[in-house]
């Protein structure tokens, strides 16, 4: 090969390295973990409790329809994720959005049954077709939980990277939003035994997750304990705080909460998550995220990390 007239031997090798970097990498499609992803992400599971509510009790579709439905939409929502060739935060979110309000109906399908303990406003019935399989809380997470552990158990078998950041390949990210999907889930039935078969209550549910979320926050700054297991820990328990959250704003003042009403709440969450969204939008196009290396399939457990 002949070097190009002018150029040293360090210039054509810095070139040349400069050009299997590029050839390497690719544009990240997720975001990185900041304290606004963590605001938005509380917006978004909040939002998904109360409006799921909305569709499924307040609308009265029930919950066997509004499943099919609002998981339909988190199937459409991800294929608009999955072919952007790069993060795009108005997509990202619709699909956080989408697992909440699927999760929230999801959970309720599996956990509740059509008595009367669980119609709201004095309905005798709600929506068509079968309204829960009544397994409880307890067995339904029992069985999330079996799902989730499957899951990350594929996932590390495939030694693909744990940290989003890192994710780039479509098997990646089936694998994360398949995760996430599961975990919402979990999240929600976790959060309604909080508030409605622990007595705690909406306030002191939501009281509890917070302080298992500050000791995540603590717990960082142990070296011992991965930041990636700390992330997932805490992905799952913003998913309670949301629903504790949303019953909290949505529910009778009798029974704890403020009453607001499942349209209006949903109505201001879906306002500030669109703020939100918008506002990192403008942050992404002023800094755009770098490219990533591609995943080698080397996952480093002690540091969550990929070699």
């Amino acid at each position: 090969m002949e070097k190009p007239e002018g150029l040293t031997d360090l210039d054509v090798a810095a070139r040349q390295q400069r050009a299997a970097t590029t050839a390497k990498s690719v544009m990240k499609k997720l975001p990185e973990v900041t304290l606004a992803f963590w605001i938005m992400k509380i917006a978004a599971t909040t939002l998904g409790e109360t409006a799921g509510d909305l569709f499924a009790q307040t609308l009265k579709l029930g919950y066997f329809l509004t499943t099919i439905a609002l998981f339909l939409l988190f199937v459409v929502t991800l294929v608009v994720q999955l072919r952007s060739r790069r993060y795009n935060p108005f997509f990202y979110w619709t699909v956080i959005l989408s697992t909440s309000m699927a999760g929230t109906t999801m959970s309720d399908f599996m956990n509740r049954d059509a008595s009367a303990k669980y119609l709201s406003g004095g309905a005798t019935s709600l929506g068509w077709g079968p309204q829960g399989l009544g397994l409880g809380y307890p067995t339904g997470a029992a069985i999330l939980i079996s799902v989730l552990v499957v899951i990350f158990a594929v996932w590390k078998l495939t030694g693909m990277t744990f940290v989003i950041r890192d994710i780039v390949s479509f098997r990646g990210e089936a694998l994360f939003w398949s995760a996430i999907l599961v975990s919402n889930t979990l999240g929600t039935s976790m959060g309604n035994f909080l508030s409605d078969s622990s007595g705690l209550g909406y306030a002191g549910g939501a009281a509890l997750v917070t302080g298992a979320l500050l000791v995540l926050v603590a717990l960082m700054r142990v070296p011992a304990v991965p930041n990636v297991l700390l992330f997932w820990i805490a992905f799952v328990l913003t998913r309670p705080l949301g629903a504790t959250a949303g019953d909290f704003l949505t529910k009778p003042v009798a029974k704890g909460g403020l009453d607001l009403g499942t349209a209006g709440s949903s109505a201001v969450l879906l306002a500030v998550l669109i703020g939100l969204t918008g506002y990192a939008h403008i942050q992404e196009r002023r800094n755009p995220a770098p490219s990533a290396p591609p995943e080698t399939g080397e996952y480093d457990g002690a540091t969550g990390r990929a070699d």
